[in-house]
C-alpha cells in the first residue's frame, strides 16, 4: 500500500481529490445528510454550537475541501486530505469482510455523536508503522480481532490497540456545559450591558465544578441574581463570582488578544468567553476549585486497553486525547503529567503484555508542529520490563519518544 498520500498532498487539485474520493467512498447522499445535521446542530446554539463545530472539524473541513479547491492548502488541511486519501486507500486494499467491517466503522463515525477521528487516529498510526519499516495489517478490519493493527518485521510481531479519550473525562469544568451555560446566562449578561455600559470581568469559581446533570442551574440562577441585584460578589458552595471592571491594558486590547492575556494570567485550566455589545463587554473566567486530572483518567483508560490484547505477542497502546486545548495540550507535556500517568500503568500487572504505550492529540493529527505538537508527531513511552523491550526489530515502534 502507497504511502504517497502522507507525504505529497501538496497541490490545491490533489488536496481537492483527496477530499472528494473520501465523500464518494462515503456515499454522497449519506454524507451531505450528515453535513447537514451538524450544520443545523451548529447554528441551533449561539455558543455552544462552538463545540460541535470543534468536534467535527475533520468532517466539516473535508465538505469545504471537497466543494472548492482551496488557493493555498494550509498544514492542516493537507494533512487531513493526506489522511482522507489514505483511508481510501486503506478501504481498497481490503478483503471483502474487512471492507464491510471498514465500512460499519465509517457508518458509525458519520452518525450520531460519531466522529472521523477514532479512524483517521487509526490510519495515522498505521501509515507512521509502516514508515517505520513495518509490514501492517488491519486485523481489526481483515479478521475481527479485538486489537486493531498487527504490525510485522524481521519475524518480529506486535498488536496495537487505537483508543480515543476526551479530555472533558479529566476535567472539572467540561467544555459543553460550559458553553451551554455561557449560552443560557447571555440574555442576562446583554441586557445587564445595556444598563452598565463598561467592560467588566465575572470571575467564576466553581468548588465543586460544572456539571449540567448536577449544578448548571444552579450557577446559572447564582450570576442571574448577581446581576439582577446589582452585586460585585457572591459566595455560595455553588460558586463563588466576583465582578470587577477589567484593567485599562486588558481592556484596549481586541477580544482575542484580550483572551490570550487573560490565558497567559489565570492559566490553561481557566475557561472564558465574552458577551459584547455596543463598545461594552464582559470577559466571563471560570475554572474549579480543584486542577484537572487528564493524565488520571489517562492512566484509568490505559488499565481498560489490554483486554483488547491476545497477551501471544508484545502489545502497543496508541491513545488519542481529544478535545484538548493548545495551552493545556503543551503543560501537559512539559510538566510530564502525560509521561508519569504512562510509566505508572506500566507497572501494573494488567500491562505485562505491553511494551509501549503512545499519545497523541488533534495537533499530531493535523500536522502542526512544535510547540503545538509533540516532538516527532506522538509521546511513546517503553515498557522496560517487557521482555522484548529492546528487540532491534521492534525498537521502532516502542523506543521512548518525549
Amino acid at each position: 500500500m502507497s504511502l504517497a498520500p502522507l507525504h505529497g498532498m501538496s497541490s490545491p487539485d490533489a488536496v481537492r481529490r483527496a477530499a472528494q474520493a473520501f465523500v464518494a467512498m462515503a456515499g454522497r447522499e449519506a454524507w451531505q445528510r450528515r453535513i447537514a445535521q451538524l450544520n443545523e446542530q451548529i447554528r441551533a446554539q449561539r455558543i455552544a454550537g462552538r463545540i460541535a463545530r470543534e468536534r467535527h472539524a475533520l468532517e466539516l473541513g473535508l465538505d469545504r475541501l471537497a466543494a472548492a479547491e482551496p488557493a493555498s492548502p494550509t498544514a492542516a488541511e493537507r494533512a487531513v486530505a493526506a489522511l482522507a486519501a489514505e483511508a481510501v486507500a486503506v478501504r481498497r486494499h481490503l478483503s471483502p469482510a474487512g471492507r464491510r467491517r471498514f465500512d460499519e466503522r465509517l457508518a458509525e463515525a458519520l452518525s450520531g455523536d460519531g466522529t472521523l477521528v477514532p479512524l483517521f487516529h487509526l490510519v495515522r498510526t498505521a501509515a507512521r508503522h509502516r514508515q517505520a519499516g513495518f509490514e501492517v495489517r488491519f486485523s481489526g478490519f481483515e479478521d475481527g480481532t479485538s486489537h486493531d493493527l498487527l504490525l510485522t518485521r524481521e519475524g518480529r510481531e506486535a498488536e496495537v490497540v487505537c483508543a480515543v479519550f476526551s479530555a472533558d473525562e479529566g476535567r472539572w469544568v467540561h467544555r459543553p456545559d460550559w458553553f451551554a451555560l455561557v449560552d443560557r446566562i447571555n440574555p442576562d449578561l446583554q441586557a445587564w450591558l445595556a444598563a452598565h455600559p463598561g467592560r467588566y470581568l465575572l470571575k467564576v469559581t466553581l468548588p465543586e465544578g460544572l456539571d449540567s446533570a448536577r449544578n448548571l442551574a444552579a450557577v446559572q440562577a447564582r450570576i442571574g441574581a448577581l446581576l439582577a441585584e446589582e452585586r460585585k460578589a457572591d459566595y455560595s458552595e455553588t460558586a463563588i463570582l466576583r465582578l470587577d471592571p477589567l484593567l485599562v491594558a486588558q481592556a484596549e486590547a481586541g477580544h482575542r488578544a484580550l483572551i490570550e492575556r487573560l490565558k497567559a494570567q489565570f492559566g490553561e485550566e481557566t475557561h472564558f468567553a465574552v458577551a459584547a455589545g455596543e463598545g461594552s463587554l464582559v470577559v466571563l473566567a471560570a475554572r474549579a476549585s480543584r486542577p484537572n486530572e487528564i493524565a488520571t483518567v489517562l492512566q484509568r483508560r490505559l488499565a481498560e486497553l489490554p483486554s483488547r490484547l491476545s497477551a501471544t505477542r508484545p502489545g502497543i497502546l496508541a491513545v488519542f486525547i481529544e478535545d484538548t486545548e493548545p495551552a493545556e495540550w503543551r503543560a501537559l507535556r512539559e510538566r510530564l503529567e502525560l509521561e508519569a500517568a504512562a510509566r505508572n500503568f506500566l507497572t501494573a500487572r494488567e500491562a505485562r503484555a505491553v511494551i509501549a504505550v503512545s499519545c497523541v492529540s488533534r495537533f499530531e493529527l493535523l500536522g502542526q508542529g512544535e510547540p503545538l505538537a509533540a516532538k516527532a508527531g506522538e509521546l511513546r513511552f517503553r515498557n522496560p520490563s517487557h521482555p522484548k523491550a529492546k528487540d532491534a526489530a521492534l525498537l521502532p515502534a516502542v523506543e521512548s519518544r518525549v
